[in-house]
């Protein structure tokens, strides 16, 4: 296993422990990623926009500032729904092509302040719900191309090829869950309103909902948590002595002798 490859493999919250302990740079692991781009993006077509040099600035920063954050150092894919103020947003639309907007989305904002490398923008059917991209299931062979779903196709083929951990979503319908499942990773579609809506290009506001494609339920709950403030944990963590169900046998004796009782005071019980 080379160093790259071991880098991207790491979980979401290990990547960030290092990275916030010095152990692994925001810079290294930005480039092992980018070079997981550079080898397979040109059969996935995973991203409507990558530009690997402002990743590594942006990486080069957090290395040179204060080690915070929760995710700190992680690559995170951004639908190309949401709105970047360093990266052009086109709704997966040609209408809007070179649309820069002013400022990010608030839960790409979220993202940067705790520490996450924006490492480009996923491709996505037009508006969320028209025309699909151009993605390719990277589950499947070059010989027989197959869809990764929508509309976070990008974000779902993006995290199925490797080539981030972690990638935002969003869900009116089945957004998140549909490619989740045809690409083969994890799709979280949180509780609607868990995470702002602010910067996302509208489809129904009363149903559309920012989740994320991951690699496991544990850097979805890892980054969702961090986002949304949320206690999230790995499965089986939150068990612990004093929350171990506690499981009673009532003799067939007793069970009986109540059950008399019970057709004593409503005999009509008994012909049910």
């Amino acid at each position: 296993m080379t160093e790259s490859t071991a880098l991207t493999a790491l979980p979401v919250r290990e990547l960030a422990r290092r990275v916030a302990q010095r152990t692994i740079t925001a810079e290294a692991v930005a480039r092992a990623f980018l070079e997981r781009c550079a080898a397979v993006e040109p059969d996935v077509l995973a991203w409507q926009y990558l530009d690997p040099e402002l990743a590594i600035r942006q990486a080069r920063a957090l290395d040179a500032g204060p080690a915070a954050g929760a995710l700190c150092g992680v690559p995170v894919g951004v639908k190309d729904l949401m709105d970047t103020a360093d990266m052009p947003t086109t709704y997966g639309s040609p209408i809007y092509a070179g649309h820069r907007p002013a400022a990010d989305a608030a839960c790409v904002a979220m993202a940067r302040a705790a520490g996450a490398v924006m490492m480009g923008k996923t491709a996505t059917t037009e508006f969320a719900t028209f025309a699909p991209g151009r993605t390719r299931n990277p589950r499947a062979g070059a010989a027989s191309p197959c869809t990764p779903g929508g509309s976070s196709s990008g974000s779902a083929a993006a995290v199925a090829a490797g080539m981030v951990p972690v990638a935002f979503g969003t869900q009116t319908a089945g957004s998140i869950v549909r490619p989740a499942a045809y690409c083969g990773v994890v799709g979280y579609k949180p509780t609607h309103g868990t995470l702002p809506l602010a910067g996302i290009k509208p489809l129904a506001p009363s149903l559309d909902t920012v989740g994320v494609l991951a690699r496991s339920v544990d850097d979805a709950a890892c980054f969702i948590g961090a986002l949304a403030r949320l206690p999230l944990t790995p499965p089986g963590a939150c068990v612990s002595a004093s929350a171990v169900p506690r499981i009673g046998i009532v003799p067939a004796t007793t069970a009986a002798r109540r059950w008399s009782a019970r057709q004593a005071r409503w005999p009509h019980e008994a012909r049910r």
